[in-house]
């Protein structure tokens, strides 16, 4: 649309959607919705079809993504994770805890998968040094609960290579990512990274 149009009261062109054949993560491929006002949480449960591993989340989900990681659990088919974090005291294990096992103890986030399907049921970090310590990390579409905080952003999106996508998609990868209104990210967004740096100040003198 020209200037003109603009000043003069011009009919905007719809946006056109030229990557709604990418697919990135079931949850987000239809498009992204909203929080439900005043959600405080709800259970997720594991994939197994008897004695599921359930686990309480007491509260509202923030900084909810799509992560392109190899370590986070995906579904099959899926390019991307989602995964959301929630302060550790706001989960509790209620059934089948003896079904968890930490994926690798020697990851920052010690990842709680179920033995049986493989799902991750939560991620937590337990080095009190860590910028994220006291946030555990969920995913929140093993939920059938209705009003979790959406996904924000899209987080290491070239790691997607490692898992196998063909650098050649890259570009219709981070399209649709935008068009989703995923801003793609190839760390972590901007104030998840001034937490992470505002924490090494801290420790090392250089912010009171």
């Amino acid at each position: 649309m020209g200037i003109l149009d603009k000043l003069f009261g011009g009919d905007e062109s719809p946006t056109e959607v030229r990557f709604s054949h990418v697919k990135i993560h079931p949850q987000v491929d239809a498009g992204v919705g909203a929080a439900q006002p005043g959600f405080a949480g709800g259970t997720l449960s594991c994939k197994c079809a008897s004695d599921p591993v359930v686990v309480r989340v007491g509260a509202q989900t923030a900084h909810n993504h799509v992560c392109g990681c190899t370590k986070c659990w995906k579904p099959d088919g899926a390019v991307f994770s989602q995964v959301a974090v929630v302060a550790r005291d706001q989960l509790e294990v209620l059934d089948n805890a003896d079904k968890l096992e930490v994926v690798d103890a020697s990851a920052a986030i010690q990842r709680h998968a179920c033995k049986g399907c493989g799902v991750h049921m939560y991620g937590r970090i337990e080095n009190a040094g860590h910028p994220f310590y006291g946030l555990d990390f969920v995913h929140t579409e093993l939920s059938s609960d209705d009003g979790w905080s959406p996904a924000e952003f899209a987080a290491f999106v070239s790691s997607v290579i490692e898992s196998g996508v063909d650098p050649a998609r890259m570009d219709d990868i981070r399209g649709r990512l935008e068009e989703l209104g995923l801003e793609p990210y190839d760390c972590l967004s901007p104030p998840l990274m001034d937490a992470i740096a505002t924490h090494v100040a801290k420790q090392n003198g250089a912010l009171a």
